[in-house]
């Protein structure tokens, strides 16, 4: 077992997330910094801030640049990010007239911050259109089997005959209203952060406004009023979002499993999976890896909140809880939605027998 399961070679079958996981590969962070540093240099150099040969100078390196990975790490090991490092070497292929034009006025938790939105805001993207998605095939789902007779449950005892509709309705609602309620977080995660030393933009003097307004314009991200370097409101607002998804996919695949079982066989599932012991058995094996895909980001949206106690103008400990914890939520919920669409996609009800 690797430490996340995730990416295990065997795991990652199950649990995996192939179409999300190149968005928190060491590359696509790197290229996420290097697209925030050229995106500054030009937006620099047309305010006049730096000349526009260094511009030029700084994208051509940054166009044909390979990193030192080995080297980042070591950096990484000493400064607690993976920044000053990684300009030392984009540094030494620059002209020395040219060198301090590159990352002008910016800090690294601008550079850091930044190169994650991009990436959460393609993350959003994908987890939009999977929710649609699995909306769509509820839907249809409740066309086809919507007005068959099932039993209902309350506390896990029978209660009286419903139509299917019913469950599947309190599967496929709260799933559009996470979707509703994505479009308003990423007003929030997909934003520009720039700031420089301590938040005030100090260097840039009069120009920093309208450097601001490049940059966000150049990267598709919103501007906001000042850097939110310890405001991390939104990266909370995210993860409880990512958990609500899962803990809704959760709710169903428990339902799922429980109308799958043998006795009670309110629910058929299509490629159950097998059993080493018992030929017989059909165990809900998508519907089981639901509810603990919502269990895993419940646990983990604790550690997102512990992660808003910033000191001060910025936090080393807190931001780098946010590194540990964040992805791994995304990376959940892409595949309880992967999950539950291929569970849908299989899945029949069974009328009610009198």
């Amino acid at each position: 077992m690797t430490v996340s399961v995730f990416d295990h070679p065997i795991l990652s079958g199950l649990l995996g997330e192939e179409k999300l996981a190149p968005l928190f590969t060491a590359r696509a962070e790197i290229d996420a910094l290097l697209r925030f540093e050229a995106a500054l240099a030009e937006a620099e150099a047309e305010e006049g801030v730096i000349p526009q040969k260094a511009a030029q100078a700084i994208a051509s390196v940054l166009a044909g640049f390979h990193p030192d990975v080995a080297a980042l790490k070591t950096g990484t090991a000493r400064d607690g990010v993976m920044v000053p490092a990684l300009l030392a070497q984009l540094r030494e292929k620059l002209a020395a007239v040219h060198r301090p034009c590159l990352h002008f006025g910016a800090t690294s938790q601008d550079a850091i911050d930044t190169g994650l939105a991009l990436r959460l805001n393609a993350a959003m993207q994908q987890l939009g259109a999977r929710l649609d998605q699995l909306v769509e095939a509820l839907e249809a789902l409740e066309r086809r089997d919507g007005g068959l007779e099932v039993m209902a449950h309350t506390r896990m005892q029978a209660a009286i005959v419903v139509p299917a509709g019913r469950k599947i309705r309190a599967w496929r609602e709260p799933l559009a209203r996470h979707r509703i309620r994505l479009e308003t977080v990423a007003q929030s995660v997909a934003i520009l952060s720039f700031g420089g030393a301590a938040g005030t933009l100090d260097k840039l003097g009069e120009k920093a406004p309208s450097v601001a307004a490049r940059l966000a314009d150049k990267l598709g991200l919103r501007l906001v009023a000042h850097a939110r370097h310890s405001e991390r409101d939104a990266a909370g607002d995210f993860a409880a979002l990512l958990s609500l998804i899962t803990g809704s996919l959760g709710k169903m695949g428990q339902d799922i499993a429980l109308m799958a079982q043998s006795e009670v066989d309110t629910l058929r599932l299509a490629g159950a999976g097998g059993s080493s012991a018992m030929a017989h058995k059909k165990n809900p094996v998508k519907a089981e890896a639901l509810v603990a895909l919502a269990r895993f980001n419940a646990t983990l949206l604790s550690g997102m909140h512990q992660a808003l106690v910033h000191e001060n103008e910025r936090s080393g400990a807190a931001w780098t809880l946010e590194w540990m914890l964040l992805p791994q939520m995304v990376m959940a919920a892409g595949a309880a939605l992967r999950l539950a669409g291929e569970a849908v996609e299989g899945m029949s009800f069974v009328a009610r027998k009198e």
